[in-house]
């Protein structure tokens, strides 16, 4: 009877251990913390110091309980903040009268399908004629990096958000980005559409072509920062961010042109609205794909936000390690608009960014369905003389 007690006895002992240790386990699901952005709007600290303001937000935040090492980013020019952040501490974030967005710190993909002929079709061979190249125009691609070691990019300088080189592309995707937008006019392989521009790359996605929302953020600053003129942003997300739309207005709103690709979620019907973040922004050039029948792409994304069209199917351009390859996709028509839009501030160094966007938006060629092409292809030569 004893002995049958005893292993009674340790039954139970164990069985509790092993219930306690569930419990735990649970305890961690809850309390798994994942990151966010966080935006603050605190009344009456317009006048106050950045170092008070800061001093006021981390106050919020240490209210309930954010730790030093919870705060991944921090931003220079709009009061947000990139932390961890538990399931309680959200909601106790969105309760707050101090807070005006929280939001996941969503992923972003590089928006090419795969696979130019595109240089000659918006009338960067007629621009370069007259000498209009893009020279003086500062282009920041926001992508995977460029391999500033090709023999056909000469990229002027950059920032990474991952801490490492930002002419290291593992992907490929920003090094054909900006052959298309920059590659020298010179006795090998492409010539880009604005052949002189300053080329900067701003590396926001990683070797696979994903990047956060937070990174993406940082880009953006980067570029106001070091007065960048172009944004290109071959990249999107399906998901909304009051965030990255406050980014995006900030960028514009400095005098800066913002320009993103529409997406590849296009369906053949070319019905509904399917383009995405931040194309799809009132501040952002938002740029569909076309083919060389000046047709859309079947994958290229369409609804109203769609603001002008530009070649994006089977485009030939830079790739790593003195390479070429085809890509196609709204990622690879983004560049032409960009690359246009330099020609003419090139050539009209006295425009603003409104005036270089109506531009190019005044002279596109007219293709059909705006919510396919909007105004239509883009066309450089038309649009440098729109203000002359």
């Amino acid at each position: 009877m004893k002995r049958f007690l005893a292993v009674l006895l340790s039954l139970l002992i164990c069985l509790g251990t092993i219930g306690f240790q569930a419990d735990a386990a649970l305890g961690n699901i809850s309390s798994a913390k994942e990151e966010y952005l966080v935006q603050f709007d605190i009344p009456g600290v317009e006048n106050l110091s950045k170092a008070s303001i800061m001093a006021k937000e981390k106050s919020i935040l240490n209210s309930i309980n954010v730790q030093e090492k919870d705060i991944l980013e921090t931003y220079d020019l709009l009061p947000v903040y990139c932390l961890k952040l538990d399931e309680k501490q959200v909601e106790a974030l969105k309760k707050d009268s101090n807070i005006k967005n929280v939001e996941p710190n969503i992923e972003f993909k590089a928006s090419a399908q795969t696979i130019p002929w595109g240089i000659s079709r918006v009338q960067a061979t007629d621009a370069h004629k007259y000498n209009y190249t893009g020279k003086g125009v500062k282009v920041a691609v926001l992508d995977t990096g460029i391999d500033n070691r090709h023999s056909d990019l000469n990229v002027r300088g950059g920032y990474s958000v991952f801490n490492d080189s930002p002419y290291s592309d593992g992907n490929g995707h920003g090094t054909h980005v900006s052959g298309t937008i920059a590659a020298l006019d010179n006795s090998i392989g492409v010539r880009g559409v604005a052949y002189n521009v300053d080329l900067y790359a701003v590396k926001v996605l990683n070797s696979y072509g994903s990047g956060s929302l937070s990174g993406i953020a940082k880009g953006i600053e980067w570029s106001i920062k070091n007065n960048m003129d172009i944004l290109n942003m071959s990249l999107g997300t399906s998901s909304h961010s009051s965030i990255l739309k406050d980014w995006c207005d900030l960028a514009y709103n400095s005098g800066l042109l913002v320009v993103a690709a529409a997406g590849n979620s296009g369906n053949a019907a070319g019905i509904g609205d399917t383009v995405d973040y931040p194309a799809r922004y009132s501040s952002v050039i938002a740029v569909a794909a076309t083919d060389s029948s000046n047709k859309r792409g079947s994958f290229s994304a369409h609804g109203p936000a769609i603001e002008i069209a530009a070649p994006g199917v089977d485009i030939y351009s830079t790739y790593p390690n003195n390479r070429y390859t085809t890509m196609s996709g709204t990622s690879m028509a983004c560049p032409h608009v960009v690359g246009s839009a330099a020609l003419v501030w090139g050539a009209n160094p006295r425009l603003t960014n409104v005036q270089v966007r109506e531009s190019l938006v005044r002279t596109a060629r007219g293709l059909g369905n705006t919510n396919h092409y909007g105004s239509g292809l883009v066309q450089a030569f038309d649009a440098i003389n729109y203000y002359r």
